[in-house]
């Protein structure tokens, strides 16, 4: 096998190169190739200095994560670097893309580094539930400082060049297209500088006050998360005046402490679900795509307004279709206002807010979608009222195009049998607020095409979705799967529990709020029949009020002119009518009893969703609830959850509340087997 490790001699300078793609990860063959470069360099009485870069798009971009978890084939990476950072002779990281986790820490073990402009340098271990486990916490703060120690380690998010050499990560900017010329200039201008600028030998110096407004900042960002606390506790030992040896080796404790825990196998399980993903079971990778050169999206509201962002960001046009002239006004002005926002916080520049706006073609008429590639209907959730607007568009779009659905719970076959053509329709479910939320549910109908599915999943990266593909089925995965928590949460009110109690026990679980929070952020009266003398339910109840959550400063909390929210006396008046009417006792519900019906439910639909292939795979249901619903990142969707709890224990719970079990989770019970 040729090694992705090669040499070349410019002069006195040996410029040792990485041929890994698609990113230069650190694998074994290349920790080894860079050892052998860097004795070679050694050996060498002819070399003066070293150079070591990548080829490709980037420069190394971190460890390769797929040799977690198994033996480490030597050498290791801090022995690698410790070997670079302590020869005789200078050695320069020459960066260009992105210089991350591993790749960062191997540019601070240089003497030496430049970097073309639109380079980027750091250290995302954290969002893998880990820490830099080659230096990075020891080596960072003694050459860049505690504030930006904490903020590359702590947050993960990488930072620019400009702000790496201003820093001090990187020592000179070199010239877009010329970085080996650069970098072998800088070597030979170095050669012969002594002593050499080594990290480990650099004094960190102690600053309490930025460790604890970095805390506090971010308290809200790490709640629940062990890692951060990992990587702050690893900086600060930087500072503390222990050697760096001693750091060294606390870093190692801490990295292994959080490499065997379940957090860091949750986020690990993520990054690779996510990816899993976008592949489409039974569906040739190669498959030819439809082109997308141009989008109608009919409704301006929220949704539709949401959705015609995503697209309009990634410069593709959109033709959007409403009624009235008042409600198209309203939402091309939503759809400005957004776009002028993050222009206000430097997030677009106002060319490109006017390019965005360009591409938007707003419209009364149904027929000037003829001519789209992809239309989405985004209107009420009515199977009358969608049915008879896929069979206008049956009529109008070309032939070709693909019909899509934004639809939350409808049966898209039935949607689809109302054109003649129901091998282009499929359902394309976008979370609110569209323009925001990541996930986006790709629903194959029966008698979906291959390519319109593989079109669609294509898409979405292209705007920046994280796409997942579900059957049809009542909610497709995400709905279905809330439907019998909303449910059991109705329940336990009735019996005994409060709304604060209920939501509490999810918030310290690590969702975002609890069902009722939700509730009252959505709103209380969607779905709400509208008929104020029909009460057949706590929430009825509440509609009839006037209690539509948020909006209204009350539902099932009273909210204050902040909407920070408080518990209701009304509220608890209205559930012990309904408890007595009904003739509930009231009881003690804990917080067990909460988890194993609200959770365990979840669990047990998920396992329904996989036997009746509605899902391809358990590890899809996870995206879906991460990015969809907020299921907290480091318990790693509820299907990882699941396995970390124990198929037996949450069988138990469930049966011990009367429920009817899943085969496929008896079936995990029995065997210790996982969901896949």
């Amino acid at each position: 096998m040729t090694s992705p490790i090669t040499t070349e001699r410019h002069g006195d300078v040996l410029v040792i190169i990485s041929n890994n793609p698609p990113v230069n990860a650190l694998g074994a063959a290349v920790r080894q190739g860079l050892e052998a470069g860097l004795k070679e360099a050694a050996a060498d009485d002819g070399i003066k200095a070293v150079v070591i870069r990548c080829e490709g798009r980037t420069f190394f971009a971190g460890a390769d994560i797929t040799e977690f978890g198994r033996p480490m084939q030597e050498p290791g990476l801090p022995t690698v670097i410790d070997m670079i950072e302590s020869s005789e002779k200078p050695v320069i990281a020459a960066i260009h893309g992105t210089a991350l986790g591993g790749g960062c820490e191997v540019t601070l073990g240089c003497h030496y580094r430049i970097a073309v402009p639109s380079a980027k340098i750091g250290t995302p271990e954290v969002k893998l539930g880990l820490l830099p486990g080659a230096g990075g916490t020891q080596r960072i703060p003694r050459v860049a400082g505690v504030a930006l120690g904490l903020e590359m380690t702590a947050k993960g998010d990488p930072i620019s060049a400009a702000r790496a050499m201003q820093a001090g990560l990187i020592d000179r900017l070199a010239g877009e297209n010329s970085l080996v010329a650069d970098a072998v200039a800088f070597a030979n201008e170095v050669a012969s500088a002594r002593p050499l600028p080594r990290a480990s030998e650099k004094t960190a110096v102690a600053d309490p006050d930025a460790v604890a407004a970095f805390k506090k900042e971010n308290a809200k960002r790490f709640r629940g998360f062990d890692a951060p606390a990992a990587n702050i506790a690893c900086v600060e030992k930087a500072t503390d005046g222990s050697s760096f040896a001693e750091g060294i080796a606390f870093e190692r404790q801490e990295f292994m402490k959080l490499m065997m825990g379940v957090q860091s196998a949750a986020q690990r399980h993520l990054f690779f679900a996510e990816r899993q993903a976008a592949k489409i079971d039974g569906i040739d990778p190669a498959i030819a795509l439809r082109p997308i050169k141009k989008v109608g999206v009919i409704g301006a509201g929220t949704m539709g307004g949401g959705i015609s962002m995503n697209f309009l960001s990634a410069g593709i046009p959109v033709t959007i279709v409403e009624m009235q002239q008042e409600a198209l006004d309203r939402g091309t002005g939503v759809i400005r206002k957004n776009y002028e926002a993050s222009a206000a916080k430097g997030r677009l520049k106002p060319e490109q807010v006017a390019l965005a706006m360009g591409a938007l073609t707003p419209t009364l008429n149904l027929e000037d979608l003829a001519d789209c590639d992809l239309v989405i209907e985004a209107v009420y959730e009515s199977m009358d009222v969608k049915k008879e607007l896929f069979g206008k568009l049956d009529k109008i779009v070309k032939q070709g195009a693909i019909l899509a659905s934004n639809t939350s719970y409808l049966n898209v076959d039935e949607i689809a049998a109302s054109t003649s053509r129901p091998q282009d329709v499929l359902g394309m479910h976008f979370f609110s607020p569209a323009n925001v939320m990541k996930l986006l549910e790709v629903v194959r109908g029966a008698k979906t095409a291959d390519d319109v599915l593989a079109t669609v999943m294509a898409l979405a990266k292209t705007i920046k979705k994280v796409a997942v593909v579900s059957g049809v089925c009542h909610g497709f995965i995400g709905n279905r799967m809330l439907m019998p928590r909303q449910v059991e949460a109705n329940k336990l009110l009735m019996e005994g529990a409060t709304p604060e109690q209920i939501d509490r026990v999810h918030v310290e679980f690590g969702m975002p709020m609890g069902p009722f929070q939700m509730s009252d952020l959505a709103g209380v009266d969607i779905g709400w029949h509208r008929d104020p003398t029909r009460i057949e339910s706590i929430r009825d109840a509440l509609a009839a009020e006037g209690r539509w959550g948020q909006k209204k400063s009350a539902g099932f909390y009273d909210y204050d002119e902040k909407r920070n929210p408080t518990p209701s006396p009304r509220v608890a008046e209205i559930i012990e009518d309904f408890r007595s009417r009904s003739n509930l006792p009231k009881r003690e519900i804990t917080d067990e009893e909460i988890i194993e019906r609200t959770l365990y439910t979840m669990v047990n639909e998920g396992a329904l969703i996989l036997e009746e292939k509605m899902a391809q795979r358990a590890s899809d249901i996870d995206v879906v609830w991460i990015y969809g619903y907020g299921w907290p990142v480091y318990r790693g969707g509820p299907m990882f959850w699941a396995d970390t709890e124990g198929a037996k224990k949450i069988v138990a719970g469930l049966e011990k509340h009367g429920f009817k079990v899943a085969e496929l989770l008896k079936s995990n019970a029995e065997s210790g087997g996982r969901f896949k």
